[in-house]
């Protein structure tokens, strides 16, 4: 059985590139009432900052799917000192976990130094997919410093192509297949901005997310959260099935 984990990092508009936040109101209600419709549960990687601004969305995230963290304010930490890092994470944590348990992560950009790692541990995170195959990340599901990770499948940029190009993708990918989705992709952004923030955006978008459940769904694929991935893999491990 295919595992499908949809990720959704949720940040303010095609970061840095915009500082609005129509995704937050207008794109993560219609795809939660998407996942919603449909009993799937997805992975919604808030930013300490979103969460503070729009604490109805961090609590419906976590009644209803999982609610993880994308950092404080969708900042590079390949770029700041470890003291630095260790504050900003422990900040964001502070502040999603008022909303309910956090065990996953997700670096923006997906960089995250591996010396770092260890902090994630610290802190109490259990699953990071920060590592990504379109980056060129080869190792799979593994263990890092003590966190699973769990690497992302492919970019949004794919899912935002026409269906009937995409499809052939998904049917390649291999399992656990980990896709990422941002709210703003979900509203028709400006054109005003790079290619990559506008192409493919708005009610196209949200229809291929649907096109995308339902094609797994014919598949009987199974949907999972990280967290719920997570505990399958150990479950399978301490059974010596791994």
């Amino acid at each position: 059985m295919v595992r499908v984990i949809l990720t959704f990092d949720v940040e303010q508009d095609c970061p840095p590139f915009a500082s609005s936040t129509r995704g937050m109101e207008e794109g993560l209600p219609l795809v939660m009432d998407l996942l919603e419709d449909k009993g799937i549960r997805g992975t919604f990687l808030f930013t300490g900052r979103m969460a503070e601004e729009f604490p109805e969305l961090a609590k419906r995230a976590v009644k209803n799917h999982e609610l993880g963290c994308h950092g404080f304010e969708h900042e590079r930490f390949d770029r700041l000192p470890r003291d630095e890092v260790r504050r900003r994470l422990s900040e964001a944590r502070e502040i999603l976990s008022r909303f309910g348990e956090i065990v996953s992560f997700r670096a923006p950009n997906f960089q995250f130094p591996d010396e770092y790692y260890p902090i994630l541990k610290e802190l109490g995170f259990l699953v990071d997919s920060t590592k990504a195959k379109h980056k060129g990340w080869k190792g799979g599901v593994s263990e890092i410093s003590g966190l699973l990770e769990v690497p992302a499948t492919t970019t949004s940029i794919v899912t935002r192509l026409p269906w009937t190009l995409q499809k052939t993708f998904h049917k390649r990918f291999e399992d656990p297949i980990v896709y990422i989705f941002h709210p703003w992709e979900f509203v028709r952004m400006s054109r005003r901005l790079r290619p990559d923030c506008w192409v493919g955006t708005g009610k196209n978008a949200l229809e291929n997310l649907h096109r995308l459940i339902e094609f797994h769904l014919s598949r009987d694929a199974e949907f999972l959260t990280l967290g719920e991935f997570y505990h399958e893999y150990q479950k399978l491990k301490r059974e010596g099935e791994l």
